[in-house]
């Protein structure tokens, strides 16, 4: 056996008589780990949604020749983002503009009404006690799982008979009902509006629709902002809806004209040009719906901070 002389073996901690710990190799704790899937996840969320709104911008700057021979994800040789917007403007008599203000039209007064529509239900279901209650909302409930499209023929025939097809009106009121919404504002009224509240405006003699008015829409901001966002962008892009009720092309929301642009664009025959168009005029119509949130959602956080630290 070869014995080992020990006595060339020193190490500064061997002169103090402490020995120095073994090194290992760099370690992630679990929470590193998760965290660092968690923020590939998120970035990953990020480039989903952010891809096609990027593309949609760069192929609005190109001309139809360089949308179908340039790399999609960057910009053409020539910008022409102007012309596409005169474009977009004049084709057949400037009609996008109708088409723009049609749309804001359905989705505004929808969203408003089916807000208020969606704030007073929910409140009546959060704060009174009513025979068929329980029903009711376990209706409202089930009318949530229904798809809209399974909607789409009786509303139609109903329509029809009263003699409202071709009007805005077709498009508005099927828009005005939000089951969705009724269920959001009851959870958040339950919670956002103490019963002792609504006792201490009823002593001082406040009567039912007072209160609602003056103290339950106050308290009920952040919700009110949730169900006129989520209306308002269901109208924006409904397309099925306003396409099996509307005729006249004078009445299209935005999303009915621009398909119908890009058929006449898929048809050839002189309106291939149609194409950039179509393109651009779908990056238009996202912009109000980025303004409209970005204006809301101070009001939105704001809320919900101040429901997060409630005690």
């Amino acid at each position: 056996m070869t014995s080992i002389d020990t006595s060339l073996i020193t190490t500064d901690d061997a002169s103090d008589g402490t020995a120095s710990p073994p090194r290992t190799g760099r370690r992630y704790s679990p929470e590193g780990r998760r965290s660092l899937l968690l923020t590939i996840l998120l970035w990953l969320c990020v480039l989903y949604f952010v891809l096609p709104l990027w593309w949609l911008f760069v192929s609005s700057t190109k001309n139809n020749s360089a949308l179908f021979s340039t790399f999609g994800m960057w910009f053409g040789g020539d910008f022409s983002l102007w012309e596409n917007l005169q474009t977009l403007f004049t084709v057949r008599d400037g009609i996008f503009l109708r088409w723009m203000l049609n749309t804001f039209v359905y989705a505004f007064v929808s969203a408003a009404g089916a807000t208020l529509l969606a704030t007073m239900a929910g409140y009546s279901f959060a704060k009174y006690d009513f025979p068929g209650k329980k029903l009711l909302f376990s209706a409202t409930l089930g009318a949530v799982m229904i798809p809209l499209t399974a909607l789409a023929l009786p509303t139609y025939l109903l329509f029809s008979q009263a003699g409202l097809t071709d009007t805005p009106w077709a498009v508005i009121i099927p828009s005005l009902v939000s089951p969705f919404g009724v269920y959001l504002m009851r959870v958040y009224a339950a919670d956002a509006i103490p019963d002792g509240l609504i006792e201490a405006a009823r002593v001082d003699g406040a009567g039912e629709f007072r209160i609602f008015a003056q103290v339950g829409l106050r308290l009920l901001g952040p919700g009110l902002v949730t169900v006129f966002l989520f209306s308002l962008v269901a109208t924006w892009n409904n397309y099925f809806l306003p396409l099996i009720m509307l005729n006249s092309s004078e009445l299209y929301p935005i999303t009915v004209g621009l398909a119908q642009l890009q058929s006449a664009a898929s048809a050839g025959g002189g309106s291939q040009a149609l194409f950039s168009t179509v393109i651009t005029g779908s990056f238009v119509s996202i912009l109000p719906l980025v303004i409209a949130f970005l204006f809301l959602q101070r009001y939105w956080q704001s809320g919900l901070a101040s429901g997060g630290v409630k005690g």
